[in-house]
């Protein structure tokens, strides 16, 4: 999304917050699955429409050795089939329920069958990762930061 005025950065006026919102990442970090969390990540982010976002998670997950075409098919989870786990589809289904909290809430069904993969303190998490990047979206939109030319 091309920008016509440079737009405030929140590391550069408010470090204190930034610094805030990494130190929560590094709590969920430590609670979460890594690639659960990653899947989160760039989830929440397509659907967002981060661009900045969806580059930093697309290569976080490849880095971390998801194959191309899972990343690939996060953008369409639900007709990818066995490439997501049924942890995986539980825990992205929570993620756009959450990403879209004004539609329908979160559903109790959507929240039951992630929890009957993760203990509590993965799905406190798991929901905190799901606020988190929603934050940084909005962020990364409001502010008009553009991912790097690669």
């Amino acid at each position: 999304m091309p920008m016509g005025t440079t737009r405030a950065q929140l590391a550069q006026h408010l470090p204190e917050a930034y610094t805030a919102l990494t130190r929560l990442g590094t709590v969920v970090d430590a609670a979460l699955d890594e690639d659960l969390h990653t899947l989160v990540k760039l989830r929440a982010s397509i659907l967002n429409g981060c661009a900045f976002c969806v580059d930093m998670h697309h290569h976080e997950a490849l880095a971390s050795g998801m194959s191309p075409q899972r990343v690939a098919l996060v953008a369409a989870w639900r007709e990818a089939g066995a490439h997501f786990t049924e942890v995986e589809r539980a825990v992205l289904e929570l993620v756009d329920a959450l990403t879209r909290v004004g539609v329908n809430g979160l559903p109790d069904e959507v929240y039951e069958r992630a929890a009957a993969h993760l203990s509590e303190q993965e799905m406190v998490a798991l929901i905190t990762a799901v606020g988190l990047v929603n934050l940084y979206n909005r962020l990364g939109v409001g502010t008009g930061t553009a991912p790097p030319v690669r």
